[in-house]
């Protein structure tokens, strides 16, 4: 049963990220580009850890990558004002694919989130999350099914805020018709393309009248270019209710920087946490960077306990950008029959494997 589960997933997923970029954005990749350098941000905590798990299973399957490594610095650096250096947002922007692991803000004073650096420095206007059961990992859900596209670049996160007197702050949420008409193209854009059927924009325009009930406007714009894709609008809250209650009542579902930022973490628990959830960052001019979204877990950094499914699920997310669909699908099939097989499994799955056991479980499956 769970042989058959497993093919059927792999046939569904197997084309789940495919052409992220949209159709107008300029591509310069090519299956026959041998290697491809990408970026790769190894990230702080377990990331150096996890990496290096991806690079060892891109080395069993012959990918064809050649990685440019850029480590987060130890001191702001004035250009960005971040410990992120302009040189590793030059390799991104040069290489125009890249690949990160956990990074976690040291604390301080006068500098950006890393995070927010590199969505606001590389425009990374969406932030795509598959959200979906893994055969033979079983959770409270079956059968979850979700792609959640989180505008990525404007909102609460623009970093507005000011006190106005002694006690009182103000924090600005910014939507303009810009941000929302790409990231709501791109959610249709993705739904046509993937075979989906309806696109949910989730919202709060019954209190934020102005900010989300423009969001709204330009996602009905959009919508009318799609009569073929069921559109609907879902307040935030109840959307959360439905989620929680039948996740099948959703399929993609689009939304401001904020409601992205608590959904896409909230589908990610249905189907065993942010450990198993792929992402991919997706900005103007084909440029996609992948991330794992987890933390960085610095309590078991260096200690061969964590888990590298995320990170390698989004780099595979890279590869289909790439148009490297052969080297993806091998890759995520055997990650799938790994875990499937509950043999080797990391404690946050429910086992007592090492990274590495992990790892080389993967590869042999290869």
């Amino acid at each position: 049963m769970a042989t058959q589960l497993l093919k059927r997933v792999i046939g569904s997923r197997s084309t789940q990220i495919v052409s992220l970029t949209h159709p107008n954005s300029a591509r310069a990749f090519s299956v026959d580009t041998t290697p491809i350098t990408a970026t790769l941000f190894p990230g702080d905590g377990i990331g150096p850890e996890i990496a290096d798990s991806v690079k060892q299973v891109f080395r069993a399957a012959d990918v064809p990558i050649e990685w440019e490594e850029h480590y987060v610095g130890t001191e702001v650096d004035p250009r960005t004002q971040s410990f992120l250096t302009w040189e590793s947002l030059e390799s991104v922007r040069r290489n125009r694919v890249g690949l990160k692991g956990p990074m976690a803000t040291p604390i301080g004073k006068g500098h950006r989130s890393l995070n927010l650096t590199l969505r606001k420095e590389l425009n990374l206007y969406a932030n795509v999350r598959p959200c979906y059961s893994l055969p033979g990992y079983k959770t409270r859900y079956d059968n979850v099914d979700l792609i959640t596209i989180r505008e990525n670049t404007e909102g609460e996160y623009s970093g507005l805020e000011h006190q106005v007197v002694r006690g009182v702050v103000e924090s600005l949420k910014i939507i303009t018709r810009h941000a929302s008409l790409r990231v709501a193209e791109y959610a249709f854009h993705y739904a046509k393309a993937h075979g989906r059927e309806r696109v949910s924009a989730i919202h709060k325009a019954n209190i934020m009248q102005k900010t989300d009930g423009l969001f709204l406007k330009c996602c009905r714009e959009v919508a009318g270019k799609y009569p073929e894709i069921k559109y609907e609008e879902v307040v935030i809250d109840n959307c959360c209710m439905m989620l929680v209650k039948n996740p099948a009542l959703f399929d993609v579902l689009v939304m401001p920087n904020l409601y992205g930022d608590i959904i896409s973490d909230l589908c990610a628990g249905l189907i065993g946490g942010l450990g198993l959830t792929p992402s991919c960052n997706i900005g103007e001019g084909g440029i996609a960077l992948a991330e794992a979204v987890h933390g960085s877990a610095p309590d078991i950094a260096g200690k061969n306990l964590a888990n590298p499914t995320a990170l390698m699920l989004s780099a595979i997310t890279m590869l289909r950008h790439l148009e490297l669909h052969g080297k993806a699908d091998r890759i995520q099939n055997a990650i799938l029959n790994t875990i499937a097989e509950g043999k080797y499994r990391t404690a946050d799955l429910g086992g007592t494997s090492t990274t590495t056991d992990f790892t080389e479980a993967i590869i042999d499956h290869l």
